[in-house]
């Protein structure tokens, strides 16, 4: 087993390493975010312009659910990675400097057990929010509410 020392060094490298990826993840996040807004607008700005209210209608301003779907899957999935990475911060932090097990091991899924399902995430608070109102804000378009 290396000594202090060296197991301090690897402790700051792989945090360093770790806070980068979580940087990643939320940048991934923000930027899913602001391509959902922008897809699910395009495609109810896009839809055909024969009458107004007609059934086939509807269904194609329902067409932008596709891409609001999507993106709140892959949302989800950046959000549930993320959470996996910030369990390994903690693991690294509290036990790097007593032992080298997993020395530089960046898989985080070893934690995936550890948190929230990407089911249960994609309604947490946050994403439930966001996707929702703009579920909520698409249906009020097709159906002509306002």
């Amino acid at each position: 087993m290396p000594d202090k020392e060296t197991l301090r060094e690897f402790l700051l490298k792989e945090v360093d390493l770790i806070q980068e990826i979580v940087k990643r993840m939320a940048f991934n996040s923000f930027m899913i975010k602001g391509w959902t807004l922008t897809l699910v607008v395009a495609s109810l700005l896009l839809r055909g312009t024969k009458g107004t209210g007609t059934e086939s209608q509807v269904w194609a301003d329902f067409i932008a659910f596709i891409p609001l779907l999507v993106f709140w899957f892959l949302d989800a999935y950046f959000l549930w990675q993320e959470r996996m990475y910030r369990k390994l911060y903690e693991w690294v932090v509290a036990n790097r400097l007593a032992t080298d097990e997993f020395l530089l091991d960046l898989n985080a899924y070893r934690f995936k057990e550890e948190v929230q399902s990407r089911f249960r995430i994609m309604f947490s608070t946050t994403l439930g929010w966001f996707y929702g109102a703009i579920a909520v804000l698409i249906v009020i378009y097709a159906l002509r509410l306002f």
